[in-house]
């Protein structure tokens, strides 16, 4: 009785075992294909004319278990991986399938058309026996890679145009007034005049600068101390000073010109204005992983609304929506600005970062 009850119980814990065993098998698959994948569209980053070409091929060889797979763009330009006939057949296939944008085979050879944003972008070759329903997966994926990377560069060339176009807006107004303040300490104060230039020089080179597209916030904060030293030498008593910044967030890696903005937008809407004065606050902090930096004016405010359309890129404030359009892009969408601000309330804008961005360096 009692080898008759342990039988069929051992029986059924082999068949779970097995079960559980290739469950994990099919993970474990699942998830190299995942990996296999990643890496294939980070090698067509540079479409299919790039230098990863090659790699995209062989991580799409190894994925379909097949001969050899080629991949080939629009100018009809075969890049191949694995050992087959396929280079023979390689340039009438990838022909055909771009003349009829559709699927095409030979002696064991098969070319599929790879549409991106369902427009023919290249050629997905495959040599020996291939699942299809495999294969044109593997080509979606190509597709789908190269729109990804596609509108990764149109995110790059915005950032970029959003700024120069941040750069342009250096106010020759405030450059004729802070010279004209300059040259006014030339003989009455004349270490004034020369700690003047030097923080002209240093407002101008961190406004103008090419060097990379990210830098520091320590980098960021000696910019906007030398153009607050600059406000303070045109407006005088009629603008008040507080900057602080907890030793910690210095480091912190930020897009060019983030804070300088802010603070140039505080200065001209709350102080600036015929017959006000007020202080502008700058503070900087650490919060767990993230930072948190406020630029803050006593002036006249505005509607809420208001705000909100400055934050969509509309009225007279650009700089502000291209700081947070900049930050969102670079940090991702939770981050970027929050303005704080009511009619005769002051106005306080809000920049919130990560400490640590993967791929945010500064240089």
């Amino acid at each position: 009785m009692a080898t008759t009850g342990i039988g069929p119980q051992r029986g059924r814990g082999r068949r779970v075992g097995w079960r559980r065993l290739r469950r994990a098998r099919s993970a474990t698959e699942a998830m190299q294909a995942i990996a296999e994948g990643r890496r294939i569209a980070a090698a067509l980053r540079n479409g299919l004319s790039g230098p990863g070409v090659r790699a995209a091929a062989r991580g799409l060889r190894r994925l379909l278990d097949v001969e050899a797979v080629g991949l080939a763009d629009l100018r009809g330009e075969v890049v191949c991986s694995g050992r087959s006939p396929l280079s023979g057949l390689a340039a009438a296939l990838v022909e055909e399938v771009l003349r009829t944008d559709a699927r095409a085979g030979r002696a064991g050879v098969a070319g599929w058309p790879v549409y991106q944003r369902d427009e023919l972008a290249g050629v997905l070759l495959v040599s020996g026996p291939a699942d299809e329903t495999a294969v044109r997966q593997a080509a979606s994926w190509v597709g789908e890679a190269l729109e990804r990377a596609r509108l990764e560069e149109s995110a790059e060339v915005v950032e970029q145009a959003e700024l120069r176009a941040l750069r342009a807006e250096i106010s020759p107004h405030f450059v004729y007034n802070t010279l004209g303040a300059i040259a006014s300490f030339v003989r009455s104060d004349p270490d004034r005049a020369h700690d003047l230039m030097l923080d002209f020089a240093e407002y101008t080179r961190h406004s103008l600068a090419r060097h990379g597209d990210h830098t520091t916030l320590a980098g960021e904060f000696r910019a906007i101390e030398a153009y607050l030293a600059l406000a303070r030498a045109v407006l005088g008593e009629r603008l008040r000073v507080q900057v602080r910044v907890a030793p910690e967030v210095l480091a912190v890696a930020v897009p060019y010109l983030t804070l300088q903005p802010l603070v140039e937008n505080a200065v001209q809407h709350g102080v600036e204005r015929p017959g006000r004065s007020g202080l502008v606050a700058v503070s900087g902090a650490a919060e767990g992983t993230e930072c948190v930096i406020t630029v803050e004016d006593d002036g006249p405010g505005m509607d809420p609304q208001v705000a909100r359309d400055v934050l969509a890129g509309w009225g007279d404030r650009v700089g502000l929506a291209n700081v947070d359009r900049r930050l969102r892009t670079v940090f991702g969408p939770r981050y970027g600005l929050v303005i704080e601000t009511a009619p005769d309330a002051g106005t306080k804008v809000v920049m919130r970062i990560p400490r640590f961005q993967p791929g945010v360096v500064a240089q």
